[in-house]
């Protein structure tokens, strides 16, 4: 061990003469403490709402939509199936149709999206039977109309849709109830256009946890769509699954070159831009902010050791005088507050990842002890506090803090360094 991480050691652990320097000392590692555990938690929440959100909306979405050049019908779309389907890293196409309908049931009016999808690859195509409670997808869209010996099977028993949790709550409807579809587009009658309306039958709700899915979007299968939209054989696009989320920009190049100018593309990333790219920069400038809890402790750090090194005039001109060089001296106090700034760090770190990860237990306990919500999913789209740790995260917030602590330690130890032994021993 050399004389300088002895001496500087020995400096932390000895008894001081000025007892407010040591309160400095404390205040300073537990300001960085703190900065780093509010990086951490606040970052693990920030990471979390971004994967969150990329979960529910993929789960209900696809990755990629091939859309035709000319909005409205597709038609001859099971060839462009099959070959979309073999593409590399192509993991499933599938059809798709989607309306601005009315809902009506009661008295209660509600305007939503009812997308028309195919039963037979839905399970396949997105991760929607988690949200259906166990109930299969098919028989919900399609629902089996009754044996001859039961009741006559009306029109309105052998058409289903599906609702999302909140849009059936808004509407007060329950599985077997009645809705009334309405769409604006309408029908060409002798009287003129009238609105084209046809009840369903409610047989099943999903909930994603999201709540503008679960408000604002409804189910049907394809077949119904097709005969309720008057669109034939047709369907308005083809959504298309992919192995991995990130690679759809390659996988849209492919899709390009085979199906040529025809027809465009529109990945998950692209229809959600907005939102990931403010979920990014909020996430940075969250970062910023709170760098500056951690540049307060290392003003902490500078004034600790601008104050020892006041109080270890003596001692440094001592050691001046028996041969320590200038470097020596600056080792010693850049290792003292280099110590501070590494123990708060730790701190912090480990501080932050228990609170990270015990958060939503700890946000429970507190809206019951305090009568409040902290976190409305009207709002924020999720129905729980999300969180999730990167480790990239971590790294950059110890290392800034790190960074932060040796800066701080410089002009100390600069100072300490330049100290002339004669003019410290003068009065001693």
């Amino acid at each position: 061990m050399t004389y300088e991480i002895a001496v500087g050691l020995r400096y932390l652990k000895s008894r001081r003469r000025q007892t407010f320097i040591s309160l400095i000392t404390v205040i300073s590692v537990g300001g960085v403490a703190v900065g780093v555990m509010v990086l951490i938690v606040v970052l693990a929440v920030m990471s979390g709402f971004e994967t969150s959100l990329k979960d529910k909306i993929l789960g209900i979405n696809s990755h990629i939509w091939i859309l035709p050049q000319t909005p409205g019908r597709l038609e001859g779309y099971q060839d462009i199936v099959a070959r979309v389907a073999a593409l590399p890293h192509v993991t499933f196409a599938a059809p798709f149709t989607t309306h601005e309908v009315m809902l009506v049931a009661d008295g209660h009016v509600s305007g939503t999206i009812v997308r028309g999808i195919d039963p037979e690859r839905t399970d396949q195509m997105a991760d929607l039977t988690r949200h259906m409670h166990g109930q299969e997808l098919r028989t919900l869209l399609e629902p089996t109309p009754p044996t001859p010996s039961e009741a006559p099977a009306t029109p309105v028993a052998s058409r289903g849709i599906v609702l999302g949790k909140e849009l059936a709550r808004h509407l007060l409807v329950f599985p077997g109830q009645q809705v009334m579809v309405t769409s604006p587009l309408g029908v060409l009658t002798p009287a003129g256009i009238m609105p084209n309306m046809r009840g369903f039958t409610v047989t099943g709700t999903f909930d994603t946890g999201m709540y503008e899915y679960d408000a604002k979007l409804g189910l049907m299968s394809l077949r119904q769509a097709q005969d309720f939209f008057e669109l034939g054989d047709a369907v308005h696009g083809i959504e298309v699954k992919v192995d991995d989320i990130y690679r759809v920009h390659a996988v849209e190049e492919a899709i390009s070159s085979l199906l040529g100018p025809a027809f465009w593309t529109r990945n998950w990333m692209q229809m959600n831009r907005n939102l990931f790219a403010a979920l990014r920069q909020e996430k940075v400038l969250m970062f910023i902010i709170l760098v500056l809890i951690i540049l307060v402790a290392a003003f902490n750090i500078v004034s600790t050791l601008i104050m020892l090194v006041m109080e270890k005039q003596a001692d440094i001109a001592i050691l001046k005088a028996m041969g320590a060089r200038n470097t020596g001296i600056y080792k010693i106090f850049m290792l003292e507050g280099m110590i501070i700034g590494v123990v708060g760090t730790v701190l912090g770190c480990l501080g932050g990842l228990v609170l990270a990860w015990n958060l939503q237990s700890i946000a429970g306990v507190v809206e019951r002890l305090l009568g409040i919500q902290f976190f409305s999913p009207d709002v924020y789209f999720l129905d729980k506090l999300p969180v999730q740790i990167h480790a990239v995260d971590v790294a950059l917030i110890v290392l800034t803090a790190i960074v932060v602590s040796f800066c701080a330690t410089l002009y100390p130890a600069w100072n300490a360094s330049r100290l002339d032994p004669v003019v410290a021993l003068r009065y001693e």
